[in-house]
């Protein structure tokens, strides 16, 4: 894994802790020498894990939509900040430049696109690991909801073990590193999302 993006809050959360361990996340990742890539905001949990890396060595790539550029306050000390004209784009590049996605606490925003990224695998546009830093617990309704998506059979359980899950930044990225991705058939194109 050289690359990974991160979805995740623009605000620091109720809770110290949800910026303590995205620093550490973020210095990890410099440690293994896999870039970041995220939303390009140099406030919140966002900045957080950004500068981490940076501070450790690591490579950062922000994007983020022009008409955010302001409003999200866009980093200045990355290694290289992506500018794109919509959210849809956004999504795509982080896409395309990451070799496994992470959400960590966040709003809608941050579930929005971390569902869409676990969708595009459930479709088998992507084989890329997916996977929830649980900080704080943040996402245990989530994780209950995954696992009773799956009891009524609206989730096959292949697809639920796709989403993967970890309290520690160490244990998720042990977690993507060892990634076997499900089977999966399917019959539409990257284009066609």
């Amino acid at each position: 894994m050289k690359s990974l993006a991160v979805f995740c809050g623009s605000s620091k959360g109720a809770s110290a802790v949800y910026v303590e361990e995205a620093k550490k996340l973020g210095t990890e990742l410099a440690k293994r020498k896999i870039t970041l890539v995220y939303g390009g905001s140099s406030v919140g949990i966002m900045g957080a894990v950004a500068d981490s890396v940076l501070e450790a060595g690591g490579n950062v790539i922000g994007v983020m939509p022009d008409f955010l550029e302001k409003k999200e306050i866009a980093h200045k000390n990355l290694t290289e900040l992506i500018v794109v004209e919509s959210m849809h784009e956004r999504k795509a590049k982080m896409a395309e430049l990451a070799d496994g996605f992470m959400a960590l606490p966040g709003g809608p925003g941050t579930l929005e696109e971390f569902f869409e990224i676990f969708t595009w695998a459930q479709l088998g546009l992507h084989q890329k690991p997916c996977g929830l830093l649980n900080i704080n617990h943040y996402y245990d309704p989530l994780v209950a909801l995954f696992n009773h998506m799956s009891d009524e059979q609206f989730l096959h359980e292949k697809f639920r073990s796709m989403a993967l899950v970890d309290v520690e930044p160490n244990g998720l990225l042990d977690q993507f590193i060892t990634y076997e991705p499900p089977t999966v058939k399917t019959f539409i194109t990257e284009k066609q999302t």
